[in-house]
């Protein structure tokens, strides 16, 4: 999974690495399968439409400091 921002906080969890940074638009890379990013995608999850379960980028985005 790939996201894509504008700032980064300097210090990235393991299961995230930064691919590129042009033109002001950096691009990290998310290792998906990590126990680590599991565990935070439990956390988050909750029901963003009658009967789907799923992740808010903002809410991601929110605990990753982007």
């Amino acid at each position: 999974m790939k996201l894509y921002a504008t700032s980064i906080p300097q210090a990235l969890p393991s299961w995230a690495t930064i691919v590129s940074n042009k033109a002001g638009l950096i691009e990290v890379e998310i290792n998906d399968e990590d126990p680590s990013f599991h565990s935070i995608i439990e956390e988050l999850s909750t029901e963003i439409q009658p009967g789907v379960v799923g992740v808010k980028a903002g809410d991601l985005c929110q605990k990753l400091s982007i």
